[in-house]
């Protein structure tokens, strides 16, 4: 059991199933030592867990659960794609996109539901740099998509 294995398992996280693409693209890429993770939704057994725009139909606490589990399920990616995470190296950039209301400002906010859950796992490995945009919509109407690159090893 690697040492991510094993903090997951300190927080009570267990990774799903990476979820089906919404559309023709693939879960991820890698390119030399980068994997680019497709943007992730806020999706437990398929469906997503907060639906609409954030300051209006999902309050900031509620979209930074939707980070936190856009994350779980990019990590899941991630986790697939190395196989059990021995040669993940680190975290290096998320970006994240926060449906928002219009007045709505605190994305940033939001998107430390992502940053958080990821140094909360990786320690130092999960400090990354970071984009929080607010935009008008995203696919299935969801509050949140977290998009990912990280270092690996293949």
């Amino acid at each position: 059991m690697t040492e991510v294995n094993k903090r997951l398992q300190e927080l009570g996280v267990k990774l799903p199933d990476p979820p089906d693409p919404l559309g023709a693209y693939v879960p991820a890429i890698v390119s030399g030592n980068l994997l680019f993770v497709s943007g992730q939704l806020p999706l437990k057994d398929g469906n997503l867990i907060f639906k609409g725009k954030v300051g209006a139909d999902v309050t900031p606490e509620e979209a930074y659960q939707a980070a936190t589990v856009s994350s779980i399920n990019a990590l899941a990616v991630i986790g697939k794609e190395t196989g059990d995470f021995s040669k993940f190296k680190r975290i290096v950039k998320i970006t994240g996109y926060v449906s928002s209301a219009q007045g709505f400002t605190a994305q940033a906010g939001v998107v430390n539901g992502a940053s958080d859950f990821f140094f909360e796992v990786f320690g130092e490995a999960g400090r990354h740099a970071r984009v929080a945009v607010g935009v008008a919509e995203l696919p299935a109407d969801s509050p949140v998509e977290i998009e990912v690159i990280a270092e690996v090893e293949l």
